[in-house]
């Protein structure tokens, strides 16, 4: 007999949105593929290959334990400090050119090199991915990001044995971004994985959300989604990854060590100086939920810190 044991972030399917409904929204999506580029996709519309992309596959290993987050909500609700410190960045964040757009890869790999986003994507291939995403501020939500696992970036990249992480920069350009005119905070956004997080199944480079290219605001044309941690950590409008030997000095890190750590882990027991993390309010509603130990994602992760009880991991 096959036992199958739940997961501790999943509920019984009957509790899940039915598949009809979701299954008729996407179609509605990809028929519109169009319409909605040009109303929601800043920096002009992407090339008609790229769009056709899609909606990709959907890998059904990844579930969720809520419904998906409406995109009225979720895409009119961001932090994009690069934008200013509203979370309604949209009309800011439409300033940004992201096509074409060159990823840069450097530091301790076996050759140096760029390569356009299309391409890269031609490379790797796409899926999409249902994950939990929770904010330091706590507020979450259920997004059905679109992209590649970051292992195989790693792979593509070929670094060597003494990296030990993986640096994340996103671009620099005061011009269009009038948060980077801001002279106290150290830019450019530099966040920061070590090779075993990176490796990671569930570490994932997003090219798109709801069935359709990513748009501006939520990190065009690509950033990532670590979902058991704490959402500063998923750079976005990524120009360059390196790879290096030392432990990088990430933005919010750089800017107050004391309430942003590098880790960065959820933990519902660990509060931020200023505020509780014990629960969370779900985007789109005023429903505050408990918070549950890395998003929900322990299973898969918290192998990766045994040993490293002096570091602190939840900051």
């Amino acid at each position: 007999m096959l036992i199958r044991r739940h997961r501790e972030w999943e509920i019984p399917e009957s509790h899940a949105t039915p598949e009809t409904i979701f299954l008729n929204r996407r179609a509605l999506i990809g028929s519109a593929a169009g319409l909605a580029a040009g109303s929601l996709i800043g920096g002009g519309a992407r090339a008609a290959s790229e769009a056709a992309l899609y909606p990709a596959p959907r890998n059904d290993s990844y579930v969720l334990d809520r419904p998906v987050t409406a995109e009225r909500f979720s895409g009119d609700y961001n932090n994009f400090y690069e934008f200013g410190m509203s979370k309604t960045v949209l009309p800011a964040a439409n300033a940004l050119k992201t096509s074409p757009w060159t990823l840069k890869i450097d530091g301790l790999v076996e050759k140096p090199f760029e390569i356009g986003v299309d391409d890269l994507i031609r490379k790797v291939g796409l899926e999409e991915r249902l994950y939990r995403h929770r904010c330091v501020e706590a507020w979450s939500m259920a997004v059905p990001w679109t992209g590649f696992p970051l292992s195989k970036l790693v792979a593509l990249a070929k670094p060597a044995s003494g990296a030990k992480y993986i640096r994340f920069e996103t671009f620099m350009d005061k011009a269009i971004a009038p948060g980077q005119r801001v002279f106290y905070y150290p830019w450019p956004y530099v966040e920061g994985l070590t090779m075993p997080e990176a490796g990671n199944d569930l570490a994932f480079v997003v090219t798109g959300v709801y069935g359709k290219p990513l748009p501006n605001q939520f990190g065009a044309p690509i950033r990532i989604a670590v979902p058991w941690k704490y959402g500063f950590k998923s750079a976005k409008s990524i120009v360059k990854v390196s790879f290096t030997a030392d432990r990088p000095k990430t933005f919010w890190e750089g800017l107050q060590s004391s309430e942003y750590g590098f880790w960065a882990n959820v933990n519902p027991a660990v509060p931020h100086p200023r505020w509780s993390q014990a629960s969370e309010r779900v985007l789109g509603s005023d429903q505050r939920v408990p918070t549950l130990i890395y998003n929900g994602y322990s299973e898969q992760v918290a192998g990766l810190y045994k040993g490293m009880e002096g570091e602190r991991l939840f900051v």
